[in-house]
């Protein structure tokens, strides 16, 4: 690692620890650079790894405080004209499998680097937050044409079981703008508005747009529902769920409650571990791309931790990064500042996620 140095900013040095062949490799597997002349997928990702290290809440956030580094934003690797326009284009329309594909590379090297190590039962199941059939099931609940008429926050949702039927409760949740699933009970009452057909091959049995008929259901939650039949073919189960989202494909309703542990963990592990407190972009593309180059980012800093044998949790590291990316040191140097270098003691449950 010493010889990483040689005059480069810390970034610089963090960023070769992905390697370039398989980089390239990702970006020709989506023709990711087809036509395009001075802002390339390797620009892009270090602009988008930057943000993620340094913070960033916007895309002219972004601009601005890469524009304010002058020449040393050349030496950290950055070749094409960051503007806001730029990246936000390239958000939207490179695909955002280049960089998932990176992810999953990158997971390889350090599941290698943390094969003998415990790395504990608390976050085991995170596995599921980085399978990419659950990112995409839990993105499906972001209602992307509503963002952009609206340009609001992707709204909160909440997927429930029968035992939190409580219409009064779910009717706040639905004047607070935000979705809700959950199990009907066996005694629920309801008059039908309208039938939508569906696949029934697909264990689907019904969907419709119902009212509440019982006196105080109806007196709490006064608004239509959506009530959708499901018979689970593993379980031998026919599971009814009530939704207040009209949008959503009707099976993806009942994946959802069927996979609701996996969404919750996701959610939760995005919070914790990636810190993103905003998307830059409206589009599943957009979004996608950030949440798998915040992952790459993650686990460079994990392979980064075991390589310097560094006795500091990720939050830590990162922590420390993001007030000396652009320093001329050796990356070893930023840590020996604080003591924080060391052979790994014991086991840190951030890195469970690479216990796939």
């Amino acid at each position: 690692m010493g010889e990483m140095h040689l005059g480069k900013t810390v970034f610089a040095q963090l960023m070769d620890l992905i390697p370039g062949h398989e980089f390239r490799r990702c970006v020709d597997r989506y023709q990711g650079n087809y036509k395009v002349s001075t802002f390339s997928c390797w620009d892009q990702f270090l602009c988008m790894a930057f943000a993620q290290l340094t913070y960033r809440e916007s895309l002219r956030d972004i601009e601005t405080c890469l524009r304010a580094l002058g020449p040393r934003l050349y030496h950290a690797g950055v070749r094409g004209h960051v503007s806001r326009s730029t990246l936000a284009d390239a958000n939207e329309t490179r695909d955002f499998r280049i960089y998932a594909d990176l992810a999953q590379v990158l997971m390889a090297t350090a599941r290698s680097l943390y094969a003998d190590e415990d790395l504990g039962m608390e976050l085991q199941q995170t596995v599921y937050a980085l399978d990419s059939t659950t990112i995409d099931l839990c993105l499906s609940l972001f209602p992307w044409a509503r963002y952009r008429a609206q340009n609001a926050a992707v709204k909160m949702h909440y997927i429930l079981d029968r035992g939190y039927l409580d219409f009064k409760r779910l009717y706040r949740l639905q004047r607070a703008l935000a979705f809700f699933v959950i199990r009907s009970r066996k005694d629920f009452r309801f008059r039908r508005l309208v039938s939508h057909p569906v696949d029934k091959n697909t264990g689907l049995r019904c969907d419709q747009t119902v009212r509440l008929q019982s006196f105080y259901p109806a007196k709490f939650y006064p608004e239509p529902l959506r009530r959708i039949r499901y018979h689970d073919a593993e379980t031998e189960k026919s599971l009814v769920f009530l939704t207040n989202h009209f949008d959503l494909p009707t099976l993806t309703i009942a994946q959802l409650y069927k996979c609701r542990w996996q969404v919750e963990l996701f959610f939760k592990w995005v919070k914790q571990h990636l810190r993103i407190k905003k998307f830059y972009g409206l589009s599943p593309n957009a979004v996608k791309t950030q949440i798998w180059v915040a992952i790459s980012v993650y686990v460079v800093l994990a392979i980064l931790r075991k390589q310097l044998r560094l006795d500091l949790s990720l939050y830590t590291i990162s922590q420390i990064l993001s007030l000396s990316l652009f320093e001329k040191m050796p990356l070893l140097q930023a840590f020996q500042q604080i003591g924080g270098t060391s052979e790994l003691g014991q086991s840190c449950n951030q890195l469970d996620l690479f216990n796939l």
